[in-house]
């Protein structure tokens, strides 16, 4: 499929990126980027491929953002790379549609072509509503997905609400064919969730996380993320005075080292397929701090994708070192895996038929950390197999 007809080529303005007395290239010097009269970038030969999304009309209270993915890419060149090798390319932006629904199209259909290459399509937004055409690029392929949300709020909007980047994830459960395995929210702030909806996720067996409760142990996103195949990323989720470029920033909010944690975390998940950054507003940005702070973020994405292991347990069974823990009154003994090359975890939960294992091919081997086991042994079952096996049962 030629994707060129939805694309439009990087802006002269953002390709400014030379700097005085430097003594080595910047990252704008060894990507190959999409410009103005040339061809587009042989996908073929990428990891990963940059994607901006200049779409806000479904915005609200960030009206603006739409701007955000030149502000970002023109700060993302300036940095020196981590990986002088790298195979990434940034394709230019989507071309906006006649209608919100022509945008979405354009961005699944250019997605769903990359993930079909085995390129890890990076987004940079525009609102958050545009997760849900990412999502739609999964439908495409027929397949069943996890996803992660960094955010404030779960974006479940209310029952009168038309669609917006605040409710596009009730529009995802909603969806049929629905292709959503698993969901979790990585950082809401309470008082931004009222508490039905807390209950709606756990009815529906969901995973969310507290913002403080992650905060107090940062590492254990890292099984979370690891665990995800979209992971989107609101820039809300972050504290204002850390990325003030957003009109629904708020005081507090993870920190922007901790941001980029996060998506080092997920660019070291050979799960994660596709991922995007959205909301950065410049018109809200003091001094370009929240575009420079999504350039790291995704500098530090590309970091991760780089150290992948390529260890998933179903692919390579003998670099792994299995643990059976017995758990009183519990019929089922726990299975544990931890790789030889990374040291991570990964909880089995039991299939009692070759049919199931073949449904949940993708989903029976779940990541969880040392912590996990430890509770094991100390017979505390895990929340997380409690969730999955009630999920596949």
């Amino acid at each position: 499929m030629d994707i060129t007809l939805y694309l439009s080529p990087v802006l002269p303005e953002c390709l400014d990126f030379s700097l005085e007395d430097r003594s080595r290239p910047t990252i704008g010097d060894l990507l190959t980027i999409h410009l103005e009269g040339q061809p587009l970038p042989d996908i073929e030969k990428a990891d990963i491929a940059i994607l901006g999304v200049g779409e806000d009309r479904k915005s609200k209270g960030n009206q603006g953002c739409a701007g955000g993915p030149d502000t970002i890419r023109a700060m993302f060149y300036k940095l020196f790379p981590g990986q002088p090798s790298m195979k990434v390319v940034d394709l230019g932006n989507i071309r906006k549609g006649y209608t919100v629904q022509d945008t979405y199209f354009a961005v699944s259909t250019v997605v769903a072509s990359l993930l079909k290459k085995n390129v890890f399509p990076f987004l940079l937004g525009g609102s958050q509503d545009l997760t849900f055409a990412n999502y739609l690029a999964y439908e495409r392929l027929g397949q069943i997905i996890n996803m992660v949300s960094v955010d404030s709020s779960f974006d479940l909007g209310n029952a009168e609400d038309e669609d917006t980047s605040h409710s596009y994830l009730s529009r995802i459960i909603v969806h049929r064919p629905n292709i959503l395995f698993n969901y979790a929210n990585v950082g809401y702030q309470t008082y931004f969730v009222d508490q039905d909806a807390i209950h709606l996720m756990n009815n529906l067996m969901f995973d969310v996380y507290r913002l403080g409760k992650v905060r107090e142990s940062l590492e254990e996103v890292e099984p979370i993320v690891r665990n995800a195949d979209l992971l989107t990323f609101d820039m809300s989720a972050i504290r204002g005075a850390d990325a003030p470029g957003n009109g629904n920033a708020g005081p507090n909010g993870f920190h922007g080292e901790e941001a980029c944690q996060i998506m080092r975390y997920a660019g070291m998940s050979d799960k994660l397929s596709a991922a995007g950054i959205y909301e950065v507003n410049p018109g809200y940005d003091k001094r370009g701090l929240t575009a420079l702070l999504a350039a790291q973020m995704l500098w530090y994405f590309i970091d991760g994708f780089y150290h992948r292991k390529d260890d998933l347990p179903s692919k390579n069974p003998g670099d792994y070192v299995k643990y059976t823990v017995t758990v009183d009154d519990h019929k089922e003994d726990l299975v544990f895996l931890k790789s030889k090359k990374s040291d991570r975890w990964w909880l089995e939960i039991p299939m009692t038929t070759a049919d199931m294992r073949t449904k949940y091919e993708r989903h029976y081997l779940v990541p969880c950390s040392y912590l996990d086991y430890q509770a094991a042994c100390n017979k505390d079952i895990p929340d997380r197999w409690w969730k999955m096996y009630q999920k596949m049962m």
